[in-house]
């Protein structure tokens, strides 16, 4: 299936932004079936800059999709062409498993940050 994705990275200065999406991109096209891309020019807002690619890519099935966004955190997916997708059960589990991985992490993650300011302010 393809797929539209946009990334984004915001941050200063805004050379720095711009070398950092370029490595992305790169990163992706070795890694994955990149089809075609565009990156634009970073953007000044609220002393802040932000520059987005947008890329079309192939993936095998939904799994490779998820897993792309698990790793890129994409801020746009469009899937191309399809009207419906067929799934199987296992793909369905290793997707939800993931997540749910994903989401512990976080909420370790969390916690702990939370425990270190509520030491951090008795201190």
């Amino acid at each position: 299936m393809n797929a539209r994705v946009i990334i984004e990275i915001v941050g200063s200065p805004k050379e720095h932004i711009e070398e950092v999406m370029k490595q992305l991109v790169e990163k992706i096209k070795e890694e994955k079936k990149l089809l075609k891309y565009n990156i634009f020019e970073a953007q000044e807002k609220e002393k802040l800059f932000f520059t987005f690619t947008e890329m079309e890519m192939r993936f095998d099935n939904v799994e490779g999709l998820i897993g792309f966004c698990f790793d890129y955190m994409p801020s746009s997916v469009e899937i191309l062409g399809e009207k419906e997708i067929n799934v199987k059960r296992e793909e369905i589990e290793n997707v939800i498993n993931d997540l749910l991985a994903k989401l512990h992490e976080y909420d370790m993650v969390l916690k702990n940050l939370r425990a270190e300011l509520i030491l951090a302010r008795k201190s």
